[in-house]
């Protein structure tokens, strides 16, 4: 038995005790005892014995997928110091108290620490007390650093959402460039770069720049079955979301706005209908901003209202479900913020909400970048909009964007191969609109825009449409009979299908396209899809179950062994994650374990936390089999 210095979860004092066996030779016992699992996600084990061999290894495994495995478990498999730099101290802080739940020594360095504890930290790394280091890209730009980590015995370096290197990422950071003095200080020290959402490129990039040698490669598949994806059309979006999160009032979700002031108006809308939920942006003041995110995270409150500011790096594995109340700018951006969804591998839903208006105002933003990005930001938001709009299966669209093909009939959830949209003839409403864009070019000797389109179309009395003299044209007023955003959507629709061309930049104009021109002369036949359905039935609660490991148990004794989990987590001061995850209470549920052995057998319970907790949730599925005994005799 090996004795080390291990932290409390609490104060963080130094405790001389045995708290790990080093597994030398088998991964799989390691995996077992200090994480609790039989075996390996898809993988992981490869990685892991390359990463055992000291070989530099890229790794893309989507969120959920078990990156931080891949360096944890070599981290305690080997002696020395496994150094993981991380860009955010929430997932420093989230890592470290997992790690120590599980009795495996770690600890960071940051701006959070009073000296005192800077100062004990230090000396217990000087002292070879720890597994596993976490740092900020910022804090490697310090002189003293360096010096420090050759005194450490470093073994390897574990560089956590490396796509922030890249200029071509969706979350470039300047500071990740200078991870490539690494390499130069440490030229036999081993590098392992994982991150969750890279393009072919931004891969490349990586790889380049961290200067890895002949590395490995693993790039798992982006899909993520237990997700599902759904697009709503604004129509009152408010109320919209206000129905969509009365239902899930137990569950767990991030919500995401386009702005500071939307995030608050929401969190403020969701509170006043009895939906706990707390803002989070860059605006609020930073203690405000952090405690907030700490009660989310802790299951205190279940709904974080936010801008894209929140959640790179945040663990918490229970979120049922990620809104975006706005239109993200690109694919890449939506993938991982959806990805924050469902990391336990339970169901969870991925729902957008989604206007005619939200292109445009991200096309005024556009606009202000500089000439260089604004036409790769203009592609990336069309491709965007195509997801948005489009009728085709979303979970293939997503996989295609990072080129991996999704084979027919594969798709596990989405709106449109679930609950697709009904298709009709649309063809007098096509004509109508054709014809509309025809007159208006003709009186005016130029395009217009797809929104005045509508209003000549629908007979509003705007001032340009006085202005132009356009309430005189034959079309104004031809489609009263058809509400505005349904002609919105029509025009997007026909845009689409290549019959109507939408020009790039601020002031964008519709024009028709020579196959438009043929489809309005020659009367062809034109189908289009009818609007979608706002929400679905759901009865409140929490989820309908789930997959894998943790499958439907008793809805009850679950509830009762997350009410155990928030209490001793709060006793820990630690998120209720950090004790175990949804997965493992739902198999406890399930199989009702009896005694250690049996409880040992569930996912997720490793030998420390089971001699740490064992005996509470035993006691705790005990006493539910009892009341339902005394209900079942009553």
């Amino acid at each position: 038995m090996i004795v080390e210095a291990r932290m409390s979860p609490d104060a963080g004092r130094e405790v001389g005790q045995p708290v790990s066996t080093l597994f030398d030779t088998d991964p799989k016992a390691a995996l077992k005892h200090h994480f609790g699992f039989d075996a390996f996600r898809p993988l992981q084990a490869d990685i892991v014995d390359d990463v055992l061999a000291g070989r530099d290894v890229f790794a893309l495994l989507p969120t959920g997928g078990g990156k931080s495995l891949c360096f944890q478990l070599p981290a305690v498999m080997r002696p020395g110091l496994t150094v993981v730099v991380s860009p955010l101290i929430a997932l420093m802080k989230d890592q470290v108290d997992a790690l120590t739940a599980a009795g495996i020594p770690a600890t960071f360095l940051n701006s959070t620490l009073d000296a005192n504890e800077a100062r004990r930290r230090l000396r217990t790394l000087h002292e070879g007390g720890y597994r596993l280091l976490y740092l900020a890209p910022e804090r490697l730009a310090l002189p003293h650093v360096y010096r420090d980590l050759e005194a450490w015995n470093v073994t390897r370096f574990a560089i956590d959402e490396a796509h922030c290197i890249s200029e071509w990422g969706h979350d470039f950071r300047p500071d990740y460039r200078r991870l490539a003095e690494l390499r130069r200080a440490f030229p036999s020290v081993p590098v392992l770069a994982l991150t969750a959402t890279a393009t072919t490129r931004v891969r490349e990039d990586i790889v380049e720049s961290l200067q890895l040698r002949d590395p490995r490669r693993y790039v798992a598949s982006f899909n993520r079955p237990n997700l599902s994806y759904r697009v709503v059309e604004k129509q009152n979006a408010l109320k919209q979301l206000l129905a969509f999160g009365r239902t899930r009032r137990k569950e767990s979700g991030i919500i995401y706005a386009a702005s500071r002031r939307q995030v608050e108006t929401l969190a403020e809308k969701l509170r006043e209908a009895g939906i706990a939920a707390l803002p989070y942006h860059a605006g609020l003041d930073p203690s405000e901003r952090s405690y907030n995110q700490e009660r989310f995270v802790r299951d205190d409150v279940p709904v974080i209202c936010a801008t894209v500011a929140f959640g790179m790096g945040i663990n918490k594995s229970n979120v049922r479900y990620v809104v975006h109340f706005d239109l993200p700018k690109n694919l890449e951006s939506y993938y991982q913020e959806t990805g924050r969804a469902g990391r336990d591998g339970l169901p969870a839903e991925c729902v957008l909400f989604y206007g005619s208006n939200d292109t445009a105002k991200l096309l005024g933003f556009i606009e202000e970048k500089e000439a260089d990005e604004r036409e790769r930001a203009r592609d990336a938001l069309r491709v965007m909009q195509h997801y948005a709009e489009g009728t085709e299966c979303r979970r293939a669209m997503l996989l295609e964007y990072f080129g991996e093909r999704l084979a027919p009939g594969d798709c596990t959830g989405c709106d449109n191969c679930f609950a697709p949209r009904a298709r009709f003839d649309g063809t007098v409403a096509a004509q109508k609109f054709l014809s509309n864009v025809v007159r208006v070019r003709q009186a005016s000797g130029f395009s217009v825009g797809l929104n005045h389109l509508v209003d000549v179309l629908t007979g509003r009395e705007t001032e340009k449409v006085r202005g132009w003299n356009h309430d005189a044209l034959t079309t104004y007023g031809i489609g009263k009979g058809t509400a505005r955003p349904e002609w919105i959507a029509i025009g997007r629709e026909l845009t689409r299908l290549g019959l109507l061309r939408q020009t790039p930049g601020l002031r964008s104009v519709v024009e028709l396209t020579e196959s438009g021109r043929k489809t309005l002369l020659e009367r062809r036949t034109v189908e289009l899809t009818a609007a979608a359905v706002v929400e679905r039935d759901r009865t409140s609660g929490a989820d309908d179950g789930g997959s894998g490991d943790g499958g439907p148990g008793d809805e009850e004794l679950f509830d009762d062994l997350r009410a155990l989990r928030k209490r001793i987590a709060d006793q820990r001061d630690v998120p209720a994650y950090v004790i175990f995850p949804d997965t493992t209470l739902r198999a406890m549920a399930r199989d009702v374990p009896a005694s250690l052995a049996e409880l040992r057998s569930i996912p997720g319970v490793g030998d420390k936390k089971l001699a740490d907790y064992g005996e509470a949730f035993l006691s705790a599925i005990a006493s539910r089999a009892t009341r339902e005994n005394a209900e079942e005799n009553a």
